[in-house]
């Protein structure tokens, strides 16, 4: 078997790896233990190149190296996954000849990526739509918090819920709330900060962890929502905190369209609700308008509401029932959701399939060398 020299052993000290391009191809070296080992760089989940990856002890006193991307682990030496995984990286042959690192020309252990039948992500992945041309279906999202131990009146999840039962019983629309303080999952990771084929959809922490509440919100927002409400409080003249996690998290989505020029949001609109004890209510809803658009989502003609008893309105305890009696809150209401749901049943039969997105795309960003 022909061999390919690399780099001198010298470039490579004890407790070192990285990725060498030879003949073509891209091999990581890793320098461990008194030993030099060679396998593809490209993790096989994503194409994370293990060159730069982090070298990990595990519970079998082997060495791995995890992927800088997710995290996926392989043996140094023999290439395979930690035990209970099937996957298996590409090995090389190595061999030292005077002061130099060869490498065989073809690896002695071909790489193999398990595949697993029951993929609890399928439908995400495969942009199952449960939206039909015919379908109305209508999606709440409060973005309020509080403690569960102890509930207390909220002004803006009050109009959202008087939202979508208007929505039920005046157009007929099939309606769902999703309370964000109920999921639990974790903040986004900044994998698009490594590389920007590292944020992937299904989103890479839902890949690794299914069970991650943000998989609700995909499942609801993208395939069976036909419009959105979003409901927050202000704070500090800002949204909630929560809708700003979950926000970041759906950079998964929007950032289909830099990557792939794929529109995952299609066909839909969105409103939204805004309540505080003091006000911004139009700078938050600029900041709505502004997300949700680079979205894909259509805004109707006054798409929001707002609720705010101004700068010295500090009888909080009053808030609640100003609110719940006032004659605007009821009748915007149902306002916003009649410009909402006649805006949907329009744009619904509109053939999206080649709608331009004058975003920014990742083959518009040209090379170092330009």
């Amino acid at each position: 078997m022909p061999y390919i020299p690399l780099i001198p052993l010298s470039e490579l000290p004890e407790n070192t790896h990285k990725t060498v391009k030879a003949g073509g191809r891209s091999i990581a070296l890793f320098h461990y233990e008194g030993a030099v080992t060679a396998l593809d760089h490209a993790c096989l989940h994503k194409g994370g190149d293990l060159g730069q990856g982090f070298i990990q002890t595990l519970d079998d006193g082997e060495k791995y190296v995890a992927c800088p991307w997710h995290g996926w682990q392989y043996n140094l030496k023999t290439g395979k996954a930690p035990f209970g995984y099937l996957d298996r990286q590409a090995v090389y042959d190595v061999r030292i000849e005077n002061g130099m690192i060869l490498v065989s020309d073809e690896p002695l252990q071909q790489a193999f990526r398990a595949e697993h039948p029951d993929d609890p992500l399928a439908d995400l992945r495969n942009l199952d739509y449960l939206a039909t041309r015919t379908s109305l279906n209508v999606l709440g999202i409060s973005t309020t918090n509080m403690n569960p131990d102890l509930p207390r009146p909220s002004t803006s999840e009050t109009a959202l819920q008087s939202a979508l039962d208007f929505a039920a019983s005046e157009f007929g629309a099939a309606t769902k709330m999703i309370r964000i303080r109920d999921l639990k999952f974790r903040h986004c990771e900044g994998y698009y900060s490594r590389h920007e084929e590292a944020c992937t959809w299904p989103c890479s922490i839902a890949e690794m962890d299914p069970s991650d509440g943000m998989t609700e919100v995909y499942r609801s927002l993208v395939l069976w929502a036909d419009a959105v409400i979003l409901a927050t409080p202000i704070r500090w003249g800002n949204a909630s905190s929560l809708y700003y996690k979950m926000a970041e998290r759906l950079n998964t989505v929007q950032n289909q369209i830099t990557i792939h020029d794929k529109v995952l949001i299609q066909n839909k609109a969105a409103a939204f609700i805004i309540t505080g004890g003091q006000d911004n209510v139009q700078g938050v809803a600029g900041q709505l308008n502004t997300f949700f658009t680079d979205l894909g989502f259509t805004l109707p003609p006054f798409n929001f509401i707002g609720w705010s008893r101004g700068w010295i309105a500090e009888d909080t305890e009053n808030n609640y029932t100003r609110f719940f009696r006032n004659r605007y809150v009821k009748r915007s209401v149902k306002e916003l959701v009649t410009n909402l749901l006649m805006l949907v049943m329009q744009i619904k039969h509109m053939d999206a399939s080649h709608l331009q997105t004058p975003k920014p795309k990742i083959s518009e960003a040209g090379s170092l060398t330009e």
